[in-house]
């Protein structure tokens, strides 16, 4: 791979593409936002990928492609296997003189070329094309469902009139199984699972329906279906999911069990009314994320030994804390689990009952008959279990009888919503539940997140982490001097975000005689917060403080999910 003696911004200038001007500006920029030439030019508008890849093609003597299903059919691409194309996003071109020729983005990548060579054991002919041009055909044309989508989505008509209610109702029967419709709605259930989505969003637009996958926390967009079909989409998730179709004006709730792959896959489904029409999620339910164990949750070494100590108490309330989504479900199972022995009767109150675990009594709420929590909740107690679960603390009812229990020799398990470990005692008592039946019945309170952890094909050394979100979540200049940081650099695996996976950060408040004397004085939350970290407790952002010291996530990361208002405001009180 000879490389020329120009430089890229010399071979665009020579051949017409940049003018002298644009060159200046773009290394000024490339320098002040430590931006390689080509990315500087393309961001500023001054030439497209085309034009840089072509000069990157001449400056190392490589050939530039134009990638398309008509130069790359499908028996080049078994050429490799499907993980080592998504993986390093590379497209076979065939074989030369016993040399594989490949399609790469980036000609500096000699360690991805050194990879190949050891796993394929050949030489490899490398030529160049733009990385949006690479994954989008990868996406296209290595994955075949979202070619199948592709051409289910063609099949239908954009521009024919809305769909009838008695037409939707045919389009969507199980008895059509061919119709695009069943087709597509099955599809789009597929791709949300084997892409790792924990929701699928099927949203009606004014001129379109929106589907969106919510991968590690975060909505991507996956398409748009005409708006034509939207009757015939809502008509088909109901009808799969037992919600009766007829009614429109109120929210409804079902569940459907589709065997994907080796195994069979459940979906919680809620449907709601909206100013464009009804609005679809689908939460992917999936029993291995419950069973992950407590070692594999994230808990640093002092928080880790404080879970163990206090889930084996024998009595007491245990509230774990955090906005919908933030694995609070999956701590408590993961307990549970770990609790799971034949000398404990393990019952739960839960709406709904999510994952069924062998072993344990789990009781599901029924609003529509009255069998609420509370109502549960006292007939746990006539059971004698050792161990209960209450799904969610929502009222002065449900609270005073967990209390209850926990005051007669039970451990209570339970969540609340708020933002972090102090504020769950005040919202307690703002409930309306005594000061001191709170002081004395709850041991412990945790809060917890999930961060996305960094992508460990693409991590990468961050020279220059952003040193805004570094002071946001509490790292003094001193703290990082001389540390190494990480980054993720985007790849195929991750999608190009630089993160795969989550991971949770905590903060555990301890109770101790401070605290519940605190309590039961009503103490406002910002002096109930002083006095638990004086006695050591580390708050959310100084967990995931930690875990980007060791190189788990980012800075930028913690920042977003903790949202660090109490550094941003002395901050902005210091300046």
């Amino acid at each position: 791979m000879a490389r020329s003696k120009y430089k890229l911004g010399e071979i665009l200038l020579k051949d017409g593409v940049i003018t002298a001007e644009q060159l200046e500006t773009a290394l000024n920029y490339a320098r002040d936002h430590h931006k390689r030439i080509g990315e500087a030019l393309v961001e500023l508008d001054f030439t497209d990928d085309d034009n840089v890849y072509r000069a990157l093609a001449s400056q190392f003597g490589m050939d530039y492609v134009e990638l398309d299903s008509e130069s790359v059919g499908q028996e080049l691409l078994e050429l490799l296997p499907e993980d080592v194309i998504r993986q390093h996003q590379v497209v076979p071109l065939g074989e030369e003189g016993g040399r594989l020729k490949v399609v790469i983005t980036d000609p500096l990548d000699l360690e991805t070329l050194d990879l190949l060579r050891f796993r394929l054991n050949k030489e490899l002919i490398p030529a160049l094309a733009p990385a949006n041009r690479v994954k989008d055909f990868i996406e296209k044309f290595v994955n075949p469902m979202t070619e199948e989508m592709s051409k289910t989505m063609a099949s239908i008509d954009h521009d024919a009139p809305d769909i009838e209610e008695n037409e939707a109702l045919k389009l969507a029967d199980d008895s059509e199984e061919d119709a695009p419709i069943v087709r597509l709605i099955n599809l789009i259930i597929v791709e949300g699972v084997t892409s790792s989505a924990s929701d699928i969003h099927i949203e009606p637009m004014g001129n379109r329906v929106r589907v969106r996958y919510r991968i590690d926390g975060v909505c991507h967009v996956r398409d748009d279906i005409p708006k034509n079909m939207q009757s015939a989409v809502t008509t088909r998730m109901k009808i799969i999911s037992g919600m009766d179709i007829a009614e429109k004006r109120i929210p409804q709730d079902g569940r459907i069990k589709m065997k994907i792959g080796s195994g069979f896959i459940d979906f919680r489904v809620s449907a709601c009314p909206s100013y464009h029409g009804e609005s679809i999620v689908l939460r992917i339910l999936r029993p291995e994320n419950v069973t992950v164990g407590i070692t594999a949750l994230g808990f640093e070494e002092h928080d880790f030994k404080k879970f163990q100590k206090i889930i084996r108490r024998p009595n007491g309330i245990f509230l774990v804390t955090g906005p919908t989504g933030s694995g609070k479900t999956t701590t408590l199972y993961s307990a549970l689990q770990d609790l799971n022995r034949p000398d404990k009767k393990i019952i739960t109150a839960e709406d709904p009952v999510e994952y069924n675990i062998p072993g344990i009594n789990q009781c599901q709420v029924r609003e529509d008959i009255g069998l609420d929590f509370a109502r549960i909740l006292r007939s746990m107690l006539r059971q004698a279990p050792n161990i209960i679960l209450v799904g969610e603390i929502r009222d002065k009812e449900v609270g005073e009888v967990a209390i209850q229990a926990a005051l007669t020799g039970h451990l209570v398990f339970s969540t609340l919503h708020t933002n972090d470990a102090p504020s769950a005692i005040t919202r307690l008592i703002d409930m309306g539940i005594k000061p001191f039946l709170v002081a004395s019945s709850i041991q412990a309170i945790m809060a917890q997140r999930l961060v996305r952890t960094i992508c460990k094909e693409c991590k990468v050394e961050d020279p220059k982490p952003d040193k805004f979100k570094m002071r946001m979540i509490g790292f003094t200049d001193d703290e990082w001097t001389g540390k190494t940081f990480y980054k993720g650099a985007g790849c195929g695996r991750c999608g190009g975000s630089g993160y795969k996976g989550r991971q949770g950060i905590f903060e555990m408040l301890q109770m101790n005689n401070e605290l519940r004397e605190l309590a039961f004085n009503r103490a406002p939350t910002s002096e109930l917060r002083r006095a638990a970290r004086a006695t050591g407790m580390y708050t959310l952002a100084d967990d995931g403080k930690l875990k980007v010291l060791k190189g788990i996530t980012t800075a930028e990361e913690v920042a977003r999910i903790t949202q660090a208002e109490g550094v941003v405001e002395a901050e902005t009180e210091a300046e």
